[in-house]
């Protein structure tokens, strides 16, 4: 379960170019974060993390995105 704090945390580790998006690559380059993005979002990939959160379809998963596919896999704690 993670906090909105910690989500923000992750997700700004994993934006490296600080764009307010996580891309496909960014989340290749970081195997072992995917994978807790995986584990929170109930997701088996990257690939599928965007097929199924990338609301407004633009390659990438923003802040609102991540969190709101966190919550909906039921491991987010509001803080």
């Amino acid at each position: 379960m993670a906090t909105q704090q910690e989500l923000q945390s992750l997700f700004n580790t994993l934006d490296r170019d600080q764009d307010g998006k996580v891309s496909i690559n960014e989340l290749f380059l970081s195997p072992g974060l995917s994978a807790i993005i995986s584990s929170e979002t109930n997701t088996n990939s990257p690939q599928e993390l965007l097929v199924r959160y990338d609301s407004d379809e633009d390659g990438s998963i923003t802040f609102e995105e991540l969190k709101e596919a966190v919550k909906e896999a039921g491991n987010f704690v509001a803080n």
